[in-house]
């Protein structure tokens, strides 16, 4: 017995969450695929998006030298699932109780991944995409695509 609307809004978050963190996988499996076929390094926008939020809150990450940045790294890798699992959740809580078709969940998925992760770094000046070549936005459009896809492939199944 459900209660509330329709399926419930609970419960389209829920399913919502676990379909983002399966887009987060396929999204990590893109990147890595992709420093692997291409040899080429990671990113530091998820370290360096941690240090300019602490810098804007006025706190210091814990550490010295190697500590610091391995912290850092390990936060940017964290707020990276946190994003893809809030952006599923709240694209699961919008089609709760519906079935849009699975390519408008995939675009949607797909854009708010892509604002979780660009606007921030925009916002702090960790980065600026109206100076990305266009391999630099097919690069981040790509894993992002495969987040959006899975995340709205699981929320389907999940009916």
């Amino acid at each position: 017995m459900t209660h509330g609307i329709g399926i419930g809004i609970g419960a389209g978050l829920v399913r919502g969450a676990l379909a983002g963190a399966a887009g987060t996988t396929a999204l990590n499996v893109a990147t890595y695929l992709d420093m692997a076929v291409r040899g080429r390094g990671a990113s530091s926008a998820p370290e360096d998006t941690v240090e300019a939020i602490a810098d804007s809150l006025g706190v210091e990450i814990p550490g010295d030298g190697d500590t610091e940045a391995h912290r850092a790294s390990g936060l940017g890798a964290l707020m990276g699932l946190a994003t893809g699992v809030a952006v599923g959740a709240a694209v699961g809580a919008t089609t709760a109780g519906r079935r849009p078709a699975l390519p408008v969940v995939a675009l949607a998925a797909t854009l708010g991944a892509m604002a979780g992760s660009i606007l921030p770094m925009a916002a702090l000046g960790v980065s600026d995409p109206r100076e990305w070549a266009v391999g630099d936005w097919v690069s981040d459009a790509l894993p992002h695509a495969a987040y959006g896809l899975v995340t709205a492939w699981a929320l389907d199944v999940m009916g």
